[in-house]
C-alpha cells in the first residue's frame, strides 16, 4: 500500500488509532483485539492490527507463522522498517497485521537513549495508516516503553477488564498511567472504553464486579459483555479469530455486538462535534436587549 486513501468525501482518510491495553495478563486483550479487528473488518473497515506484544499471540492468533516475522513491529520501532512495508494481509479481508516476535522484547533497553523515544510509534503511525479506518494496537502486559509508545500514538484506549475479585484495583494503576501519558505527551488521549471479560452468568461475583465497574466508570463501560466461552479459548491454538474459528458461537456474537456499539458510539461523537462547529461558526445576534 504506498497510495493515500481517500474516504467518500474525496478527503484523506484518517484513521481512529485505539491502543488495546491492561497492564495485567489474562484479562482478554489479545483475545479482545484479535476479534474486535476481525469483526470490524467483517462490517467492511479496513484495519490494521500492530502487535506491539513480544510474546506475539495476537500474531499467532491471526495465522502468522514465526518465519514470516521479519518485518516486524521490532522493526518499526527501531527504524528499520515503516508501517506500511510491515504491514501482511491475513486471511481475513480488510484486516492487515503487523507482527511481533521476542526481538520486541529487547527494543525497550534499545530504544532508552533515542531521542523522543516515547514517540517512536506515532511517527511510524502518522507516516503510513492512512490505508486503514481503524489502527489496533495490542499492548503487552506491563506499562514500560512499549505501552507508552502505544499511548502516546493513540486517540483512546480500549481496556478489557476481566470479572474477577480485583479488577478495579488492577484498572486504577492504567487509568493513573493514560493520564501521565496524556499530561506529558498526549492530550487528546481519552478512554474509548472499558469492556467485561470472561463473564460467567453463573457466578455471582461477575454480577458484583459488573455491577461495581460500571459504578464507578458510568458509560465508559460498555453495554456489551465477552462471556467466558470455549470457542474463544480454542481459536488461537488453530491460527484463527473465534469470529472465523466457530462464527454462532457465543464469543463470537459478544464481539460483533462490540464492534457495533463501538461504531454507534462514534457516530454519536462525531455528529456531536459537527454540530459544535457549525455552532462555532454560525454568526452571532446581537439583537437589542
Amino acid at each position: 500500500m504506498t497510495s493515500q486513501a481517500l474516504n467518500a468525501t474525496g478527503e484523506a482518510r484518517t484513521p481512529r488509532i485505539i491502543a488495546v491495553a491492561n497492564q495485567k495478563g489474562g484479562v482478554g486483550k489479545t483475545t479482545t483485539a484479535i476479534n474486535l479487528a476481525t469483526a470490524l473488518a467483517a462490517v467492511r473497515k479496513t484495519v490494521l492490527l500492530v502487535d506491539l506484544d513480544p510474546q506475539g499471540n495476537a500474531s499467532t492468533g491471526l495465522g502468522i507463522a514465526r518465519r514470516d516475522r521479519a518485518h516486524s513491529s521490532y522493526q518499526v520501532l527501531i527504524g528499520n522498517d515503516s508501517l506500511d512495508s510491515a504491514a501482511q494481509e491475513t486471511a481475513i479481508p480488510g484486516l492487515h497485521i503487523v507482527p511481533s516476535g521476542m526481538d520486541l522484547s529487547g527494543a525497550e533497553i534499545e530504544l532508552v537513549n533515542v531521542e523522543e523515544r516515547e514517540y517512536c510509534l506515532k511517527k511510524a503511525v502518522e507516516g503510513g495508516a492512512q490505508n486503514y479506518d481503524y489502527v489496533l494496537i495490542d499492548c503487552p502486559p506491563a506499562l514500560g516503553l512499549l505501552t507508552v509508545n502505544a499511548l502516546v500514538a493513540a486517540q483512546a484506549v480500549l481496556v478489557p477488564l476481566q470479572c474477577e475479585f480485583f479488577a478495579l484495583e488492577g484498572v486504577s494503576y492504567l487509568v493513573k498511567t493514560i493520564e501521565r501519558v496524556k499530561k506529558a505527551f498526549n492530550p487528546g488521549l481519552e478512554i474509548q472504553g472499558i469492556v467485561l471479560t470472561m463473564y460467567d452468568r453463573r457466578n455471582n461475583l461477575s454480577d458484583m464486579v459488573e455491577s461495581d465497574v460500571r459504578e464507578y466508570f458510568g458509560d465508559k463501560v460498555y453495554e456489551t459483555v465477552i462471556p467466558r466461552n470455549v470457542r474463544v479459548s480454542e481459536a488461537p491454538s488453530h491460527g484463527r479469530p473465534v469470529l472465523v474459528y466457530d462464527m454462532r458461537c457465543a464469543g463470537s456474537k459478544a464481539y460483533l455486538s462490540l464492534a457495533g456499539e463501538i461504531l454507534q458510539r462514534e457516530r454519536h461523537s462525531a455528529q456531536l462535534a459537527q454540530a459544535a462547529r457549525i455552532a462555532r461558526s454560525a454568526p452571532v445576534s446581537r439583537g437589542v436587549i
